[in-house]
């Protein structure tokens, strides 16, 4: 599907743009592939590693700027949205700046992916958005309602619409494990609560999730992909064996588990061999047997959180996958 594609990427120079674009490089080989952000001097730095490929092109812009949306995508197949205000107390101190970017701002990627032509979009979520404790996750609950109801919005332009949700990248830039290592040499690490556990997916897997959500989507689906869970003290001690912890309580609006999909949903989401799918409410689409294909239906109290997962990684797996990736997060 994206062989020979135009794919365009909205906050491409973030670490999901990092692992996507080498990768469906490499894979599809598409016709063009171009980083939409508003970072001038990462767009730079990312331009050094790709500067003999003359697929991968760099748009300066934000998704706020309807205008220079509509310019960029211009002969575009497909979108990745990606572009986000992610980290949760900067969206609680900045919540006007926050809803901008992640609400407005997915207003107009829908709006200007419809006008344009673009054949599917897949948007990032969260499993903050969730049963949402904090407005990050309550400003991502919105933007995937926007994107699902986005299917209604595109009569003749045909333009199909879906989410993909997944929690804690191992690895990325602001994850736990990079920021456990750089304080592994003073020997304490700061632990907000022994309790806390956190689904584990690599970025690599996030890239094959969006594959799988482009190549399988009808509209309005929104994916999630099957990972195990991890205790944050078994982190900290594959991290830093010898260090000691610090107790130093619970952020405000961090939640203690991660859900994603939460009992509301139960009724509308189906399961597959390495993920699930919540189906949309809207227009009996949940009914649909053309999405549901050979999915089976969930438990009606069904809940995918972090603590009552079925699947965990043990300190020596993760200790493996730190030691072949530990260059990547220097």
């Amino acid at each position: 599907m994206l062989t020979n594609a135009s794919i365009l990427i909205t906050g491409g120079t973030g670490s999901f743009g990092h692992a996507f674009i080498p990768l469906t490089l490499a894979k599809y080989k598409p016709k063009r592939l171009v980083i939409f952000s508003r970072d001038e001097m990462k767009q730079w730095e990312m331009a050094k590693q790709f500067r003999d490929d003359n697929r991968v092109r760099f748009f300066i812009g934000d998704v706020r700027d309807k205008e220079r949306l509509a310019r960029a995508l211009n002969g575009i197949d497909y979108v990745v949205h990606a572009a986000a205000t992610k980290i949760v107390p900067t969206a609680e101190y900045n919540p006007f700046e926050c809803v901008k970017t992640n609400v407005n701002g997915a207003m107009n990627v829908i709006d200007t992916c419809i006008d344009a032509g673009v054949k599917r979009v897949i948007a990032l979520s969260t499993d903050k958005a969730s049963s949402p404790a904090n407005l990050y996750g309550a400003t991502k609950l919105a933007s995937d309602k926007l994107f699902i109801a986005g299917n209604s919005y595109s009569g003749a332009a045909d333009t199909r619409f879906a989410v993909v949700r997944y929690g804690n990248v191992m690895g990325s830039r602001g994850s736990v494990i990079p920021f456990f290592m750089s304080l592994k040499n003073k020997g304490v690490l700061p632990i907000t609560d022994a309790r806390m556990t956190r689904f584990m997916i690599t970025l690599e897997q996030g890239v094959e999730l969006v594959w799988t959500a482009f190549d399988d989507t009808i509209g309005g689906e929104i994916y999630v992909k099957k990972i195990p869970s991890m205790g944050i003290m078994d982190i900290a001690k594959s991290v830093a064996p010898d260090a000691e912890t610090d107790i130093i309580g619970i952020r405000p609006g961090e939640k203690l588990h991660e859900q994603m999909i939460g009992v509301e949903d139960a009724l509308h989401t189906y399961e597959y061999e390495d993920y699930f799918k919540i189906l949309p409410a809207i227009h009996n689409w949940s009914e649909d047997p053309v999405r549901i294909g050979d999915g089976r239906k969930v438990p009606p109290d069904f809940v995918y959180s972090s603590d009552k997962n079925t699947d965990w990684m043990s300190p020596e797996e993760l200790e493996l996958w730190i030691e072949k990736n530990r260059q990547k997060m220097l």
